[in-house]
């Protein structure tokens, strides 16, 4: 049954397939909220294609990244794949829950997530639990969490999105990763335009939003230069650099006035920042030989672009 799971996750396009028996979850663990009667979950892995990046990398284009690598993922690929290999295990007689991540959905009070319009989270929704997606991946034996908590994998860096299936069926589990991926080099906290990750590898879900949306000028070429005129010019230049000071409310604001680009099919925002902490981190393990699939041409091929900010403090067309 194992390989029928494996072989068909294959052929729906999954990368990574890993299996975690209950037992390496606390007795607390979401999974046990969900089904109770959960004997192994099942991990599938996808990876975001190295080439949905370019664009991003490149400055030329954007839209790739958020529809290709995220809507399309997350609303067609991993679905249908769950689905599949659900219907399997239930019809060899066991329960099959399938999980995929609810973008809209979050138990924190005060955060967001930068991939969606903030006025579309539910906040503080603590009857609905959903699972640890990075501690699952892990257990799952995909890779290793890095400094700023993201996934890892030795095949694909962190270019790569997961979804589960809890079942009451027992499988044999995969090894969990033994490696050693991340090395604290802070490359993915220095290539974030907007500083949105403290030295502890801490992200600041608001900053992190204002910025992935394109709030830095010097890597958004969407940017007109009358950007931000309802700031004063100082706090403008501010946040057009990514050294501005903001609350909550200052973020919301700051988001209400920088939709420079449009959005993707369903609610997710085009990333502007392409992921640029994620960016920074393949290229990292790329330089140092980590990954173990290699490409005929490395992922950046000259220094990273920067565009001038001189038409914003004008606020005119350069």
């Amino acid at each position: 049954m194992r390989e029928q799971i494996i072989a068909l996750a294959k052929k729906l396009d999954a990368d990574l397939v890993g299996f975690a028996p209950a037992d390496r979850f606390a007795k607390d663990d979401p999974i046990f909220r969900i089904f109770p009667e959960t004997k192994t979950v099942i991990g599938l892995g996808f990876r975001v294609l190295r080439g949905i990046y370019r664009g991003v990398e490149e400055g030329t284009t954007y839209y790739q990244y958020t529809t290709m690598g995220v809507e399309n993922l997350e609303e067609t690929v991993m679905p249908m794949a769950l689905l599949r290999i659900s219907n399997l295990i239930e019809e060899n007689g066991c329960t099959a829950v399938p999980q995929r991540y609810s973008p809209l959905i979050m138990e924190e009070e005060d955060e967001t997530n930068p991939e969606v319009d903030y006025t579309d989270v539910f906040r503080g929704v603590k009857a609905e639990p959903q699972l640890d997606f990075l501690r699952c991946a892990v257990q799952c034996g995909f890779g290793e969490e890095s400094k700023i908590h993201s996934l890892l994998t030795p095949e694909f860096g962190p270019f790569i999105r997961v979804c589960f299936i809890l079942t009451d069926m027992e499988l044999e589990a995969s090894p969990l990763f033994t490696g050693k991926l991340c090395d604290g080099c802070n490359a993915c906290i220095e290539g974030c335009p907007g500083r949105a990750i403290d030295e502890n590898g801490e992200t600041n879900s608001w900053r992190c939003a204002v910025y992935y949306n394109g709030a830095c000028g010097s890597k958004n070429p969407f940017m007109p230069p009358e950007a931000f005129s309802d700031f004063d010019l100082k706090t403008k230049m501010e946040i057009i650099k990514g050294t501005a000071e903001f609350d909550t409310e200052e973020a919301k604001r700051i988001l209400d006035n920088i939709y420079f680009y449009p959005p993707a099919k369903h609610f997710y925002r085009t990333s502007i920042c392409g992921r640029a902490c994620d960016r920074a981190c393949y290229i990292h393990l790329e330089e140092k030989g980590l990954l173990t699939r290699s490409f005929i041409r490395p992922f950046r091929k000259k220094k990273d672009w920067q565009l001038s900010l001189d038409q914003f403090e004008k606020g005119e067309k350069s």
